[in-house]
């Protein structure tokens, strides 16, 4: 209701449209609320007078109205393309996997596969049986031949030749014609009634040239010479009978040949109907899968036309609108107390912002890191050789150098560290080597920031020029010596990288039989050689300031010494506000009176 394309309807035509330049500030105007467990929505409209707000009250109702028929209009038109696409591709599916089904029918020849199936092996038992009645006749049929040539004493060939039939050509053209009428009389018996016009034809045929075969017979009997005299009426009908019966069985087996084959090809066919039958339900599971998809979509359509008002629901006015008799407006009071939130809101986001920007190092950060925390320092001003810290300061550092006592450092050496500057890396460094002085160590500190050397300035060495720095180490007090290193400043990472940083820490404590070699380190997010010196002094005490420190530059530092292999031995948390509690245990001397 408070779009802005509904708001800015009521805004173009409102008569104090210039009152409002901006959208926003007109929206105020409205206060929309929906009433608790109900769908009844409540609307109040600001005016300069009681008709102005009646008017923009109307106004937005008829607003809102007519953007719910326009979004009615739009869902609906969105509605129809969305489904009419979907419509038209499900009816795509539905042709193809239609013509991939019937196409698969007509090449195959595969419609029912188990009708088919059934109809096929039923064939082939059919023409199984046939072929064996076919069989048993060619078999009854070669036993006539052999008894009527048992008989005669002669096979078909010799009782022909006895006849002088097998010279006669007229004689071979009736007898193999003969042969083949015999073949398809039984074929067509097979098919038909003896009373069927093609059989009484095919007999007619046969008895046709039986006759002929007969008059040779008889002619041959006469005519040519060598032929048995003994033979008579009997004879002929004898051998005719062996001719009708060879050929016969001929017939028979030449139709035994011919089943046998059509039962070879159906089967082929009864194969390959497993997989035909695979293809064939595949393709019908597609084509069901298409219909109904295709059916659910036009279900949906015509379901989408009824639910006019699915999306948004009607609206109906159920009061009129009406002018409150009592003007509204913020007093005095809000108006102050507004602009006391404001200031605190914008003080609030003004540090967030800075925070959000460079993040101070908090206590949680610490804790994130799981390293050990091995004192917290109180904040004093900058130690010098010569100036003691307070008591509870120094209680500290001894602390610290009992700590440090305590862990196992490799080649006694520790390097004093910090991700940026002004973190009090170097007041920890002379604070603890003073306080391991006092354990009885002889301890040599090292200025390893080789830019600025602020170590070597603490203790009084800054009045050498830099060809001037001895490179061997110098005595500051009793137990305490200083190695400053400076090198070439275009040359510090070099000088580290290329063990020449490492050869001078080994000359010296070999010359000078220290018990702890102290590093004072540059910033290690700040400068390159600082990581680098982790290579050689592994052991590493990194000291930090809550409330000072940045978060990100000690992260970055983190990282950086991990990476090189460093092995952070703890903590140091320097300018913590301390309150001394109970008492000092110290001396005190009174003068005697005598």
């Amino acid at each position: 209701m408070t779009s802005n394309d509904t708001i800015s309807q009521v805004w173009e035509f409102d008569p104090e449209k210039s009152l409002y330049p901006r959208l926003s500030e007109y929206k105020s105007l409205f206060d929309v609320s929906p009433e608790g467990e109900s769908t009844i929505i409540s609307l109040s409209a600001e005016g300069s007078t009681p008709e102005l707000a009646r008017q923009r009250t109307a106004a937005l109702i008829g607003a809102f109205q007519q953007r719910l028929n326009e979004l009615r209009l739009d869902d609906a038109v969105q509605r129809s393309q969305f489904m009419r696409k979907e419509l038209e591709q499900a009816a795509e599916n539905l042709r193809q996997a239609q013509a991939a089904l019937a196409a698969f029918k007509a090449s195959s020849n595969l419609v029912s596969a188990e009708d088919q199936t059934r109809e096929m092996v039923t064939a082939i038992n059919t023409l199984t049986t046939e072929q064996a009645q076919v069989l048993a006749q060619a078999q009854a049929s070669k036993a006539q031949v052999e008894t009527l040539s048992a008989r005669l004493e002669l096979n078909p060939e010799q009782a022909i030749r006895s006849l002088s039939l097998g010279e006669n050509q007229d004689y071979q053209f009736f007898r193999q014609e003969l042969s083949e009428v015999e073949a398809l009389l039984t074929e067509t018996q097979a098919k038909f009634t003896d009373g069927h016009p093609q059989v009484q034809a095919l007999l007619e045929q046969r008895q046709d040239l039986q006759d002929q075969i007969e008059r040779y017979i008889f002619q041959a009997r006469a005519a040519q010479s060598g032929v048995n005299a003994t033979i008579g009426q009997e004879s002929a009908a004898l051998i005719r009978q062996l001719i009708l019966a060879e050929s016969q069985t001929q017939a028979y087996y030449s139709q035994g040949k011919q089943i046998q084959t059509q039962i070879d090809q159906l089967g082929s066919t009864l194969k390959t109907l497993p997989a035909a039958q695979a293809r064939l339900v595949q393709l019908q599971q597609q084509y069901d899968i298409a219909e109904g998809v295709y059916n659910g979509l036009v279900a949906q359509v015509q379901q989408s036309k009824l639910n006019a008002f699915s999306s948004y629901p009607s609206v109906q006015v159920f009061e009129k609108p009406r002018a409150d008799s009592k003007p509204s407006g913020p007093g005095r009071r809000p108006i102050a107390l507004g602009t006391i939130l404001a200031s605190m809101f914008g003080s609030a986001a003004i540090v967030l912002f800075l925070e959000s920007r460079n993040p101070l190092l908090s206590l949680q950060d610490l804790q994130a890191t799981n390293l050990p925390i091995l004192r917290s320092i109180p904040y004093f001003k900058h130690l010098v050789v010569n100036i003691a810290p307070r008591v509870e300061t120094e209680i500290e550092f001894q602390r610290l150098a009992s700590a440090v006592s305590m862990k196992p450092l490799k080649n006694r050496r520790l390097m004093i560290a910090s991700a940026t500057s002004g973190e009090g890396k170097t007041t920890v460094t002379l604070g603890l080597a003073s306080a391991l002085i006092t354990l009885g160590f002889r301890v040599l500190v090292v200025d390893g920031d080789f830019r600025k050397a602020e170590l070597s300035q603490r203790l009084g060495c800054d009045r050498f020029a830099m060809s001037e720095v001895p490179s061997a180490p110098v005595q500051i007090r009793s137990g305490l010596d200083l190695l400053s290193l400076r090198p070439d400043e275009d040359k510090i990472a070099e000088f580290v990288a290329r063990g020449s940083f490492e050869e001078c820490l080994n000359s010296a404590q070999a010359t000078g039989h220290y018990d702890y070699i102290l590093i004072d380190s540059a910033p290690v997010s700040l400068t390159s050689e600082a990581a680098l010196m982790a290579t050689v002094v592994p052991n590493v005490l990194l000291v930090v300031w809550l409330g000072k420190s940045n978060r990100n530059p000690f992260r970055d530092t983190l990282e950086q010494l991990m990476r090189h292999k460093a092995q952070i031995l703890g903590l140091v948390v320097n300018g913590v506000d301390t309150q001394p509690e109970g008492y000092f245990y110290e001396c005190k001397k009174a003068p005697i009176s005598s």
